[in-house]
């Protein structure tokens, strides 16, 4: 074999050590729209966990003739008002590091809190970030769940301490909420416009992806995309 044809023959070996390597491995992408699932019951695949006190959530898959992909959505429905309450849907067998995660909710109901957020690099109930946004209180805010004590980290620019950003979040009404994780900057969006950026380093590794809510939240959930590797 001629020194051109050496060449050509290690072409596809190069490539496909470099797809193989972390930095050539491609994004995946998964939706879950609760449309195949059966109604009444959880979603398959999901853990379903708490952190805090009170109880575990109820979460099931159910109809709502108003969602964005119809005919289902999962909704948590427990109203358990129980303040540091926080149900999770956790989707296991997943492992992101850097993402881009949204999802679709409506707020039903709740006297304590009508809160709606995202999971991600979820080690276990009492360690991972969340960013909700909150009807009750109109406002959008990230934080770390560090061994069961929930810390609200600040944006950018912002004084440390804090308290996310005031945004109108209204009742009843399908709302978009995305985060993009590289590294250590984490970026929120709501409705598609960009809120706040925030910089941590509490959680470097890869975890699971999921949902939240808190205290007498029934929230319905609906398009849960994920994009990451």
């Amino acid at each position: 074999m001629n020194t051109k044809e050496n060449r050509t023959a290690l072409i596809p070996i190069l490539l496909a050590g470099f797809l193989m390597s972390g930095q050539g491995a491609l994004a995946e992408s998964k939706t879950w729209n609760f449309d195949k699932d059966k109604t009444q019951a959880s979603p398959p695949g999901w853990l379903l966990e708490h952190t805090g006190r009170g109880t575990k959530g109820n979460w099931v898959v159910l109809a709502d003739p108003s969602a964005p992909s119809q005919p289902n959505v999962l909704a948590q429905t427990s109203a358990d008002n129980t303040s540091y309450r926080f149900p999770l849907a956790i989707v296991d067998n997943t492992s992101y590091k850097d993402l881009d995660m949204s999802v679709r909710f409506k707020t039903i109901s709740g006297k304590e809190d009508q809160g709606a957020g995202l999971v991600w690099r979820y080690r276990d109930a009492n360690n991972y970030y969340i960013v909700r946004a909150n009807a009750l209180e109109d406002n959008v805010v990230l934080y770390k769940v560090e061994n069961g004590k929930r810390i609200p980290i600040a944006p950018k620019g912002t004084a440390p301490g804090t308290y996310g950003v005031k945004h109108k979040i209204p009742g009843n009404t399908w709302i978009r909420l995305s985060l993009k994780v590289k590294g250590n900057l984490f970026e929120v969006s709501f409705n598609d416009k960009k809120l706040f950026e925030v910089e941590d380093t509490t959680f470097p590794d890869a975890g699971r992806v999921g949902l939240w809510t808190k205290a007498d939240s029934v929230i319905h959930f609906d398009d849960f995309t994920v994009e990451g590797k």
